[in-house]
């Protein structure tokens, strides 16, 4: 990984939409710091289109689309996609649109994994977001404590893929679902959907800020993606890195990030 600082005038101009997770790519500790929540204002204002990509749930998307400065976010790894419009002279409109793999996550294998998973992994629970999610199992192994290691982790992603499930891990929970779809399918879908972007030669045009092993597709797919410091915890978990890394951890990774794209840095 190159650090973030190399890239290029040419390679940063031609940018249109940044991308990013949430948390600890926005977050520490679970609580959005006010550097990146400024960063997020600070790409929004300088023309960017910005656009969470996250493991949370449908309940927080819908709060993240009428709330924050963002022009849609994804959620439950790929799941999903809300934004707002704004008629002419009228109040916003939320718009929802789900992957046409999804699969509710009232499905019995997921049920299953799910015994099968507490049983082998002492201490592994239900997130408590899980409540708002429409779509995939989130086991905490690493939310609230106690904290589980990413080799319980890493165990649970394998009883998902031995159940024929799909799973993830981020830095706080195993993501697990039913549907054939991931971050990367739903954000290269919304973005030819609602922006008209195409791929191939517009590949230069978006960068995808992560940390963590579920954000593989999307470094992989994008020449520009980055990372905030901490990705470093994860060395052996990933296969594809990233091209750039930032100097800092967390919230404050992102916002050395994004101050190279609106020429604070």
């Amino acid at each position: 990984m190159t650090p973030v600082h190399q890239l290029t005038a040419a390679q940063k101009a031609a940018v249109r939409f940044i991308l990013m997770d949430i948390d600890d790519t926005l977050t520490r500790d679970g609580k959005l710091s006010a550097a990146a929540y400024a960063s997020l204002w600070d790409l929004h204002g300088a023309g960017f289109r910005v656009i969470p990509v996250t493991g949370r749930p449908a309940g927080w998307c819908d709060l993240i689309a009428r709330e924050w400065p963002v022009d849609g976010v994804i959620g439950e790894n790929g799941a999903l996609a809300f934004w707002e419009e704004r008629p002419e002279g009228g109040r916003p409109i939320l718009r929802q649109e789900f992957h046409p793999h999804a699969i509710k996550n009232n499905s019995p294998t997921l049920a299953r994994l799910w015994e099968r998973a507490r049983a082998e992994v002492p201490g592994l629970r239900v997130a408590k977001d899980q409540f708002s999610r429409m779509f995939d199992l989130a086991l905490d192994f690493a939310e609230e404590e106690p904290a589980l290691s990413l080799a319980d982790a890493e165990r649970v992603r394998a009883l998902a893929v031995e159940a024929g499930l799909f799973a993830r891990v981020s830095s706080i929970h195993v993501n697990v679902w039913a549907g054939d779809y991931d971050k990367l399918s739903m954000a290269e879908r919304f973005l030819r959907r609602r922006f008209g972007w195409t791929g191939g030669a517009d590949d230069g045009q978006v960068v995808f800020v992560g940390d963590s092993p579920n954000d593989e597709p999307m470094f992989a797919r994008f020449p520009l993606s980055c990372a905030v410091a901490n990705i470093h915890r994860y060395r052996g978990l990933i296969s594809r890195y990233p091209a750039f890394v930032a100097e800092k951890e967390c919230g404050e990774g992102f916002a050395e990030i994004a101050a190279l794209f609106c020429g604070k840095a």
